[in-house]
């Protein structure tokens, strides 16, 4: 994403000549904008903004800027620049805006479809530096930290206050708040805290000329006018970089419970969910699902990964988290033990009603990680599979495994016409 705006520049001498089109998957390789060349006089204002250590042209630094984290997408960006203020930021932009420059801001880079590195040889924002938790509320229940803050980072901090992020991600341990938002991620917890729409409070955020916007509010109710704050989550940085979050930070619960359920159709986990809404509503933290294929590549590519059911090839999965807070005596309080049964039950009912074949509760938090482990690193377990298009697309949930089957039918009946025309041709050649 560029939040320079498409201009023409005067161009001084070139830091580097134009670079060659970016790697894609597949379709037309896209044009590179009539944006100006980084120069030396450019790396030297950087260097008056930021210092030299925060200005990387070094190969180490710009292979890892240059590359998604999957190797799918490749850039070829001439330099890292890396701020530790909201104003080096503003001022980052503002250079880039008055001499045409495009600029790519980049977070941890664990997106699945190249909107963090470059596409051809734009400036990389990088947003590391700007880590900080700035505020902790816990009788208000909110946050703010910097755009950089790691999600797990802040989910740590938060854990200190007895306090939780309102999303989970795979990517935790590398993926930065700034980008969550700049996303729109849905995460894990999206059953019980929705989006971030609704989760982010307020926003600090600098436009592409270098302008601070000051959204960052902290209030849950606020009636003073438009909420500009939306525009940018999900923006994905064409309309500005997101530098400070405050968001609504619910209480870390005292014990959770992950189960796993094997169901015989979709329809099955579709209806497995309608009854965890109805029997688990109130602890209900997480509801996922997988099928087979995935589950059968996390098993053959990722160390350590085990069946959860062996003695049941199901071709459907259902992963569930429950959570309570009790009295913070956590997994041995009777709070948490009524509701372990709780879950059981429910298992158990699922199986008597013949919606799901065999389920599993995780006996302890290592047990519980194993099964979860399951679901999150399916993405990691394609990685190995060779190359794979990604997409984020909303379905009615009846609806969502059928964009599934309908895809691999039409990838079937294309290999059988391609191996029908390569078998014809070799038969008019012979």
């Amino acid at each position: 994403t560029t939040p320079s705006p498409l201009r023409r520049a005067r161009r001084s001498t070139p830091h580097s000549s134009p670079p060659v089109r970016r790697r894609t998957m597949g379709g037309d390789p896209a044009t590179r904008g009539d944006f100006a060349i980084l120069t030396d006089a450019d790396l030297a204002a950087f260097r008056e903004i930021l210092g030299d250590d925060n200005v990387r042209t070094d190969a180490r630094s710009l292979d890892a800027c240059n590359e998604d984290w999957m190797r799918k997408y490749r850039g070829n960006a001439g330099v890292l620049l890396l701020p530790a203020r909201t104003s080096q930021v503003s001022a980052i932009l503002r250079h880039c805006n008055a001499r045409g420059l495009a600029v790519v801001p980049q977070g941890g880079n664990t997106g699945l479809v190249g909107g963090g590195v470059p596409v051809h040889d734009e400036i990389v924002l990088g947003m590391r530096r700007m880590n900080a938790v700035l505020s902790v509320d816990p009788v208000a229940g909110t946050v703010v930290c910097e755009a950089g803050c790691v999600l797990e980072d802040l989910e740590h901090a938060l854990n200190a206050r007895g306090m939780t992020a309102p999303l989970d991600l795979g990517a935790k341990g590398r993926c930065q708040i700034g980008g969550n938002v700049s996303t729109n991620a849905g995460g894990l917890r999206l059953v019980r805290h929705g989006s971030l729409h609704g989760s982010v409070l307020g926003l600090e955020v600098v436009t592409a000329d270098g302008t601070v916007l000051d959204l960052l509010r902290t209030l849950r109710k606020d009636n003073t006018g438009y909420d500009l704050k939306q525009l940018f989550i999900g923006a994905e940085g064409t309309l500005g970089v997101v530098t400070k979050v405050a968001m609504l930070s619910p209480r870390k619960p005292t014990g959770v419970d992950v189960a796993v359920c094997a169901v015989g159709s979709f329809a099955d986990a579709v209806a497995a969910l309608r009854d965890a809404r109805t029997k688990l509503g109130d602890c209900l933290q997480a509801f996922e699902f997988f099928d087979r294929a995935s589950l059968d590549l996390v098993l053959s590519t990722l160390r350590g990964a085990r069946d959860p059911l062996p003695k049941t090839k199901a071709p459907f999965y259902v992963v569930t988290e429950t959570a309570v807070f009790g009295d913070g005596s956590g997994k041995g309080s009777a709070t948490h033990r009524a509701a372990r049964r709780r879950v059981r039950a429910w298992v158990r009912s699922l199986r008597k009603r013949g919606v799901a074949i065999d389920g599993v509760v995780g006996e302890d938090a290592k047990h519980a990680s194993a099964l979860w482990n399951l679901r999150e690193r399916i993405s990691v377990a394609l990685k190995h599979a060779g190359a794979v298009y990604k997409y984020d697309v909303s379905l009615p949930t009846e609806r969502m495994y059928d964009l599934v089957v309908e895809t691999r039918n039409r990838l079937a009946a294309a290999a059988s016409a391609s191996t029908s025309a390569s078998t014809s041709a070799s038969t008019s050649a012979s």
